[in-house]
């Protein structure tokens, strides 16, 4: 039972380090798992000493008591010969090997009750772990996704009221821009069209005198 305290205590104790000091949660969800997996190894071999104590109780009060049913026997027939000293000190064996016996099996019955329960406990430990190990992945993936989220925030709040503010300052300088160029194309459009249209007026002058001239001569 106390080692099996002892046990949960540093694994607690790691668990809590773990949380103050997570500078990578992914990193210290691995570790204590790693953690638990070392704990059951080691539960397993205690509990593998305590069942071999439980073990070789049980044989040594077995023993006694097959012996102390040997020195039954013998006082019996010691009794059936007519040998009634020889009797009372194989009776008095008995009652050694009887004593022997009780001690034995009391220290069996608790040794075996102590194993039971840390066979429980272990069993606990392992249904522990399993569930630890199946949400490590799930575990691991929120805690990246958490990750995204917050790098996603970080660079959306670096886009403050100001940014957008001087984008659309830009804006409209370009757009002025593309204003003020719009206009002196336009300007410029209707200047060549006055000078089509003086070049048309001096060609027209032209003919006119050309043809003033033709018609005189022929008038003549």
């Amino acid at each position: 039972m106390g080692f099996f305290k002892r046990i949960g205590d540093i694994f607690r104790s790691n668990v809590n380090d773990a949380l103050d000091n997570a500078e990578n949660p992914e990193k210290m969800i691995k570790l204590m798992v790693v953690d638990m997996k070392e704990s059951i190894t080691q539960s397993t071999a205690a509990l593998a000493k305590a069942m071999a104590h439980t073990k070789q109780m049980e044989k040594k009060k077995d023993f006694h008591k097959a012996q102390s049913e040997a020195w039954q026997q013998k006082a019996m027939a010691a009794l059936q010969a007519g040998n009634e000293d020889l009797a009372k000190k194989a009776l008095a064996k008995k009652n050694i090997e009887d004593q022997n016996f009780a001690n034995y099996n009391g220290m069996f019955e608790q040794a075996d009750a102590t194993t039971t329960k840390l066979k429980g406990q272990l069993q606990k430990l392992k249904s522990k772990f399993d569930e630890a190990k199946a949400k490590e992945s799930m575990l691991i993936a929120r805690s990246k996704n958490a990750e995204a989220q917050s790098d996603i925030a970080k660079n959306i709040g670096g886009f403050n009221e100001n940014a957008f503010a001087n984008f659309d300052k830009f804006e409209e300088k370009i757009l002025e821009k593309e204003a003020e160029a719009e206009a002196f194309t336009e300007m410029a459009d209707v200047d060549i069209a006055l000078d089509d249209e003086f070049d048309a007026l001096e060609t027209n002058t032209a003919v006119d005198a050309e043809l003033a001239k033709l018609k005189e001569m022929m008038n003549q």
